[in-house]
């Protein structure tokens, strides 16, 4: 039995569950409300303050969906109670973010200002002009919108220059040197 699969996911004061025909979970949470269409094929329950996902037999297929479903419940449950965060770090001389309204505004080396609009559901800090916090209730839309303002300036190999995950760690390359006679 899958071992992440088979744990029941309490649900915290402040939290409702609710599961319509068809496994579509609804949670709702002090930080907002997540639906998902859970796999039909998964057998979800509510017992005594708990969420409880089985499977019905062990086809390969319910065995790997068992496990999947109970996390992205629980990650439901989690976003609406505590929610979820990435932090990144700009690196690099004049490298800057600056919010302005709901747009935060990126100076990255280009000709021009870069501007990123929040999407709904998250909410995008700026505490210093070198740092910017990525917040919301999907754990998955978080970690897209980081991974989006992280393209606009992937880390240089060769001095590091960019926007990178905080505590993510780059290796540094060598540069050239020259040739020898």
């Amino acid at each position: 039995m899958s071992r992440i699969g088979r744990m029941p996911i309490a649900i915290p004061a402040g939290v409702t569950v609710d599961i319509a025909e068809g496994n579509k979970v609804t949670v709702k949470g002090p930080k907002g409300t997540l639906e998902r269409d859970c796999a039909p094929e998964m057998d979800i329950r509510i017992e005594d303050g708990h969420v409880i996902v089985s499977r019905p037999n062990d086809l390969k297929r319910n065995k790997a969906l068992h496990g999947l479903t109970r996390a992205l419940i629980n990650n439901m449950v989690v976003g609406v109670s505590e929610g979820f965060s990435k932090t990144l770090e700009i690196n690099g001389v004049g490298y800057k973010a600056t919010k302005q309204g709901k747009k935060i505004v990126f100076n990255l080396g280009y000709s021009h200002p870069i501007e990123v609009e929040e999407p709904d559901g998250i909410t995008i800090d700026v505490p210093a002009p070198t740092q910017v916090i990525v917040k919301g209730a999907d754990k998955q839309l978080v970690g897209e919108t980081a991974a989006k303002i992280r393209k606009l300036r992937v880390p240089d190999v060769y001095k590091g220059k960019g926007i990178k995950y905080a505590g993510e760690h780059l290796i540094i390359k060598e540069g050239k040197t020259g040739a020898k006679k």
